[in-house]
């Protein structure tokens, strides 16, 4: 799904609120990351720091850390469970996450504990996406305004 220059992938599910997905995979584990609106939002990464795998995770809770050209923010997790293993080109080339957020700049791979119940919070493509994307993406551009 496309909203404006966003991508948004049919396969996902998306925790809007702190600009994640989760990708169900096959073997019962959940691959995360950021979205594209996300790491525009961000802006430039100049380093990225995911738990390490057997961390817990709780949704909506620290999942990594990035630093901007100039803040550090805790990104948060779309779901509650075991980090299985993190992506090790994040260490070495952060930008990923501007360039790939859907391919090569995922995350982290989780081992949900929850995730019937956590389901409820997340978003699929269609129409509820499209208009939790563009109120972001409003008052984005309203806090742009008001700086300039």
């Amino acid at each position: 799904m496309q909203i404006e220059s966003f991508a948004f992938p049919d396969d996902r599910l998306y925790l809007l609120e702190h600009q994640m997905w989760a990708l169900p995979l096959n073997d019962g584990t959940v691959q995360v990351g950021g979205t594209e609106l996300g790491m525009n939002m961000a802006g430039d990464i100049y380093m990225c720091r995911v738990k390490a795998p057997g961390t817990l995770l709780e949704q909506g809770r620290g999942i990594a850390i990035v630093e901007l050209a100039k803040s550090i923010i805790s990104v948060k997790s779309p779901l509650s469970g075991a980090i299985v293993r993190i992506n090790p080109q994040l260490a070495s080339e952060p930008a990923l996450l501007n360039r790939a957020p859907y391919g090569a700049g995922w995350m982290a791979v989780v081992q949900p504990n929850n995730w019937d119940h956590e389901l409820q919070a997340l978003i699929g493509t269609g129409d509820a996406l499209r208009a939790a994307v563009e109120e972001t993406l409003r008052l984005y551009r309203l806090n742009e305004d008001s700086r300039n």
